[in-house]
């Protein structure tokens, strides 16, 4: 009997000593579509070792305007539970900003034969000028190809607030209930919440000059040369931002600027993040999701705010973070105790020598606390990268980064 427990107490041991040691994290970003198969193969590749402070985790986007509130419930517990069982780090990613087709009540300003419609929802979505008369009722997104979107939120219109935090209200309550309710030896599997999804101005909803003519005409002649991020705001299509940049007191009249896009997105995410607080979500266990495509734009500053960890995109700069002049200049104005590379995605040699450095030096950036590869299914039939992933968390001994 003494012998079977003194078993058990050192399994246990051993378990608390996996979690302690985890301080960092590479995060692997699945499209939710096949959740009990993600986590199960990914469980299976990669055995997290009690000596190693680097875990692979798993993260997930539950796009809450996007569908039913009951819906994203029911995805997200089952998330929750997959993770406990497979024993999984994870980051729940909540987005309001890309995606809200089941929110017509918010966003049909123009259409009176479909729901939700109502002319004063052009208050809720962005403009190409100064007045209502400027809604816009189309925008264009590329994320592998061009493809037509909804019109963007109006970020500081307080209806499209509203329902974000009514629909956060619904959904963090969940995540922190599972999170308390683990053992202590397993209280590191919730490695973070993000809030945001590269939140910007006209960049993952752009609009094309005169595109409200063209959504009652075939998408095939749509134009097609994207953005042109040397020239701010507007990005070498049309400027928006002015419903978030008046709504929000910041300007009624004049030119539209750079600084003005990004401050009022900055105020977005700060708002977001004082909801989070007061919900109980601890600072370091909140991070944000900015971006920026010039190099030291403005935009990079608008991911830092007192209640959250700051978090960014890296395509670029996968290679090295610090090469990054804007997330540089950020981290600079950040008290917070850590950031991450929430969108993270080396585009270079997919060999397993330059994915490993890329992966290393990432992590080993101060208080980088993890790192997010988009996406899991561009990577998952890659042997060659799936053995640098497996190499660094296999051979991460000392804590270089997070700590």
């Amino acid at each position: 009997m003494k012998t079977a427990r003194a078993i058990i107490s050192l399994l246990l041991a051993s378990l608390a000593a996996l979690h302690a040691a985890a301080s960092q994290f590479i995060i692997l970003n699945t499209g939710g579509l096949n959740p009990e198969e993600d986590f199960a193969r990914i469980s299976r590749e990669f055995k997290p070792s009690p000596t190693n402070h680097v875990r692979v985790g798993i993260s997930a986007i539950f796009s809450y305007l996007q569908q039913p509130r009951a819906n994203t419930e029911e995805s997200l517990r089952r998330f929750l539970r997959l993770a406990q069982e497979h024993d999984m780090p994870v980051v729940v990613q909540l987005d309001g900003e890309n995606w809200w087709s089941a929110r017509p009540d918010l966003w049909n300003w123009w259409d009176p034969g479909q729901p939700g419609f109502n002319p004063a929802n052009r208050d809720n979505v962005e403009w190409t000028g100064w007045t209502p008369d400027h809604a816009i009722k189309i925008a264009w997104r590329n994320w592998g190809r061009q493809l037509r979107v909804l019109p963007p939120p109006n970020l500081a219109s307080p209806r499209y607030h509203e329902a974000c935090r009514q629909e956060m209200a619904a959904l963090v309550p969940i995540i922190l209930a599972w999170w308390r309710a683990l053992p202590q030896s397993k209280r590191d599997l919730l490695v973070g919440i993000k809030v945001g999804h590269e939140s910007s101005i006209g960049v993952n909803a752009w609009y094309y000059p005169n595109g409200n003519n063209l959504l009652d005409k075939p998408e095939k002649d749509d134009p097609a040369y994207g953005l042109n991020h040397s020239h701010l705001p507007d990005r070498g299509v049309t400027a928006i931002g002015y419903a978030a940049v008046k709504t929000a007191g910041l300007r009624n009249s004049g030119d539209l600027t750079e600084d003005d896009v990004a401050e009022v997105t900055r105020q977005h995410l700060a708002r977001l993040c004082r909801q989070m607080a007061r919900l109980g979500v601890p600072r370091d266990k909140l991070f944000t999701h900015g971006a920026g495509w010039q190099n030291g734009e403005r935009l990079y500053q608008a991911a830092v705010n007192a209640n959250s960890c700051p978090g960014w995109s890296f395509y670029q700069h996968a290679d090295d973070p610090a090469k990054d002049a804007g997330v540089q200049a950020a981290l600079k104005n950040s008290d917070a105790p850590s950031w991450a590379a929430v969108e993270w995605l080396f585009t270079g040699s997919r060999e397993t020598a330059p994915w490993r450095r890329a992966l290393e030096t990432t992590l080993a950036q101060p208080r980088c606390r993890f790192l997010c590869v988009f996406n899991w299914n561009g990577i998952c039939d890659s042997p060659e990268i799936l053995k640098a992933v497996k190499q660094v968390t296999e051979n991460a001994k000392g804590r270089p980064g997070g700590a």
